[in-house]
């Protein structure tokens, strides 16, 4: 009987003819290529081919088996423990790799064999987390940045926890879709945290305004997100929740929220810290000037040196007429009237609550400022329509025209220049200017 043609293979022959002809044998094995009675030899030869001296070789079949489901499992469990640029070939797109050997691959290689299963099509939720645990802010870039990983909040936070303080891992992470507020939010106050150290290191600012900058800045972006959840009542009271858990809800954060017009924020908070029902807090918070508002604030365990504050505020909110804006901007008659309050209760300019509502006075002052700053650079149009509206008034020339400042290079410019979220890279090179 004559040898089996598969079984005369030239071992002898250079690593660059055994990876040609092992890349013909193993298509013709994963497309059933071969006779029935050849296909065990050839599974003998592919064995012996996956444990080639050769480099090449063995590269050549991790491309024919990365993608196919037809290849003997033991054959890929085998190319995936190999050198990294060969394992990282099937790691990133075998379908037969289960997640205890993906999770068991991630922990002995590295990165780049690591990146290549942060980037496979589909990356489960326990895979994504062994991840999240040990890879290198590169690797956690690349988990970040494809959608078809699952990432839980657990995950996200965990990822942020390790290199937060990298700004490329937080725009991949903020690129993502769906992100809850509870993970928006720490990446916010992670980004906060990276300023203040950026600022302390490189522009010699304080240590202390430093922190009051990052304090500021993540005091801000959670007044956004809770403005943001406030449609969704279970996602607002969720969002409160996770603020209280994490320390973030401090009375600071509620007095801007309510100097912001934004009393729904208070409402949920003094719900969370006291467990009132919410329209039990509610009708108190309409008679802010009641005794029963003063012992839900006590309840709650707020600062008794901002009650004055809190009462004001929230009195002004109704006679002034201000609702639950959907924007974050400091409004300075509820400042003014909180200052008043605060300052027929204590003459003192040297009471810190007095120095925290001027701090609030001032930014807001700056807010309105840069306000006014977004009209002045308005398009040629608009400042056309300010000029005929402003002759209109008394005592204001025909001729009156808005003075250009700047010219926006493009809508899109416009719409940056007008918006007031918080830029950390702009207030930095504010900072470093002053």
């Amino acid at each position: 009987m004559a040898e089996p043609q598969i079984l005369r293979w030239e071992w002898s022959s250079s690593p660059a003819i055994r990876a040609e002809q092992a890349g013909m044998l193993a298509h013709a094995f994963l497309n059933e290529g071969l006779a029935d009675e050849l296909r065990d030899e050839a599974r003998l030869v592919l064995i012996s081919l996956v444990e080639d001296p050769s480099e090449l070789v063995r590269r050549t079949l991790a491309e024919h088996f990365a993608n196919s489901d037809k290849v003997p499992h033991y054959m890929v469990h085998i190319l995936a423990e190999d050198q990294q640029d060969i394992a990282e070939i099937v790691l990133a797109r075998s379908p037969l790799l289960t997640d205890a050997e993906l999770i068991d691959c991630a922990a002995t290689s590295e990165t780049f064999g690591q990146k290549a299963i942060a980037l496979r099509t589909n990356v489960s939720a326990a895979v994504a987390a062994a991840l999240a645990e040990i890879g290198t802010v590169e690797v956690l870039i690349s988990l970040a940045g494809n959608p078809g990983a699952e990432l839980l909040d657990s995950t996200l936070h965990r990822m942020i926890e390790r290199h937060g303080h990298h700004k490329e891992l937080r725009e991949a992470l903020l690129a993502r879709p769906n992100l809850s507020p509870a993970v928006r939010s720490f990446l916010a106050g992670t980004a906060a945290v990276a300023l203040a150290s950026d600022l302390i290191e490189n522009d010699g600012v304080t240590k202390e305004k430093a922190e009051i900058l990052a304090c500021d800045a993540r005091d801000r972006s959670n007044l956004r997100l809770a403005i943001e959840t406030s449609y969704e009542q279970r996602a607002a009271r969720a969002f409160v929740t996770y603020l209280r858990k994490s320390g973030q809800l401090t009375a600071g954060l509620l007095l801007r929220g309510l100097f912001c017009g934004h009393k729904e924020l208070l409402e949920l908070a003094l719900c969370e810290l006291t467990g009132w029902p919410r329209a039990r807090v509610a009708s108190h918070m309409a008679a802010a000037q009641s005794a029963g508002f003063a012992t839900l604030y006590q309840k709650a365990k707020m600062p008794e040196s901002l009650l004055p504050a809190f009462v004001s505020g929230l009195q002004a909110l109704t006679d002034l007429r201000l609702g639950n804006p959907v924007e974050m901007q400091l409004q300075m008659p509820l400042i003014h009237r909180a200052l008043e309050a605060c300052l027929s209760k204590n003459a003192s300019h040297q009471d810190p609550v007095i120095a925290s509502l001027r701090h609030l006075e001032a930014e807001a002052a700056c807010e309105e400022a840069r306000a006014f700053h977004s009209l002045l650079i308005a398009p040629p149009k608009v400042r056309q329509a300010m000029g005929s509206l402003l002759a209109l008034l008394p005592g204001v020339c025909r001729e009156a025209e808005v003075t250009l400042i700047g010219e926006p290079e493009s809508a899109e410019d416009l719409a940056v220049l007008a918006d007031i979220k918080i830029d950390f890279e702009a207030l930095a090179a504010a900072i470093a200017a002053a």
